[in-house]
């Protein structure tokens, strides 16, 4: 497709131009802001955005074959690798982490240092396993052993691609029990999520849903439903479960249902009508999903939203200024002040949805080196 190749040329200019202006951080870029990278102020190196930035620069080094992208990805992943080898500032996303940054230098260079911290990673996470109530750990916090959260969706490849890795069935077999907690517990009969399901670790029983990222209990929190949809679409592409398809096609269908007029997408789907908050993260990742979900269904819609979702972004939320960092503005972390720090996080530019923008217009390019696949 001609205009998402020349898109992502773009954006692949402009990060080449800025990435230099990352060292000037101690720490990991988490937002563009005018002419610097800021950082996310939480958790030392240790937040779970953080694995995003080196992804980025690995698919710019997929894409260009520029090695200054390889350079800039492992010195990044050199400051998030202590955190994991530290241990208590980790959590189940292992997978944004590490599958994204690590898992993509072995799979684009075959590093075996690579191969290794990846590795690591996944039985850290196959650890967070509650065999009582059958779902991943999502956080470490008391009072949290039970709480499950959607996005956790999108870290099982990192446990599909280690049994792939070492032909050892366990940590498949975790990521499968997982998905099916979600599937039955997290999305409900519309298509739609929540965000949060609490259980008791001991007993595994449901015990609430609470609002997370949302704008109250039972919400439709906007990225929540594209964590699903890319999350059971990806799982799908590992195991070849046509539950998983199928659960990934009805949440694909509540989404393309609540896309706004001009195609951007609302913080949360039930937020009130007088609210004019946008996450453009939330779309990108949706898109990524929607594409795949086209390809292996054949079904045009999914192709036709998520290329409405992405030009929608494209005309109305990109920034392609190279002496500017970031590209998509109108980001925003989530609809809950608690969740979020609204001078840095709403309605601005996040490097994450940067990533899923890139990984949408290079799969639209016929270029995705699919970094959420290793091995």
């Amino acid at each position: 497709m001609p205009w998402a190749t020349e898109t992502l040329g773009k954006v692949l200019r402009k990060y080449r131009n800025t990435a230099p202006l990352a060292e000037k951080l101690a720490t990991v870029p988490y937002v563009g802001k005018g002419g610097e990278w800021l950082d996310s102020g939480r958790s030392g190196n240790g937040w779970w955005t953080n694995g995003f930035w080196p992804a980025i620069m690995w698919q710019g080094y997929a894409l260009t074959e520029d090695e200054f992208f390889i350079g800039e990805a492992r010195r990044v992943q050199e400051k998030i690798l202590k955190e994991m080898h530290g241990y208590y500032n980790t959590s189940h996303d292992l997978g944004f982490m590490y599958l994204i940054s690590c898992g993509a230098d072995y799979k684009l260079t075959g590093d075996k240092d690579a191969l290794r911290e990846t590795l690591l990673a996944a039985n850290l996470l196959a650890g967070r396993f509650n065999p009582a109530g059958k779902f991943i750990r999502s956080w470490n916090q008391p009072g949290r052993e039970g709480w499950v959260i959607v996005d956790c969706m999108m870290n099982l490849p990192l446990l599909y691609s280690a049994t792939r890795l070492t032909n050892d069935p366990r940590y498949a077999a975790v990521a499968r029990v997982h998905a099916d907690t979600t599937n039955l517990n997290i999305v409900r009969e519309d298509g739609s999520c929540f965000h949060i399901v609490t259980f008791d670790p001991y007993t595994g029983k449901k015990l609430s849903t609470p609002a997370g990222q949302g704008s109250h209990d039972g919400s439709s929190w906007s990225r929540g439903q594209a964590w699903a949809l890319y999350g059971f679409t990806l799982s799908y592409l590992h195991t070849r479960d046509p539950k998983y398809l199928y659960t990934a096609r009805r949440i694909a269908d509540y989404f393309l249902s609540q896309v706004s007029p001009d195609g951007l997408t609302r913080v949360d789907f039930q937020q009130p009508e007088d609210v004019d908050m946008v996450d453009n993260i939330a779309a990108a990742i949706a898109a990524c999903g929607l594409i795949e979900l086209s390809r292996e269904t054949g079904n045009d819609v999914y192709m036709e939203g998520a290329v409405r979702l992405l030009k929608a972004m494209d005309e109305l939320s990109a920034n392609y200024d190279e002496n500017t960092c970031g590209v998509l503005q109108r980001c925003t972390a989530a609809y809950s002040a608690s969740y979020s720090r609204p001078e840095l996080e709403r309605e601005t530019n996040i490097i994450y949805g940067d990533y899923f923008y890139i990984e949408a217009l290079a799969k639209l390019s016929q270029q995705d080196p699919m970094l959420w696949s290793v091995g």
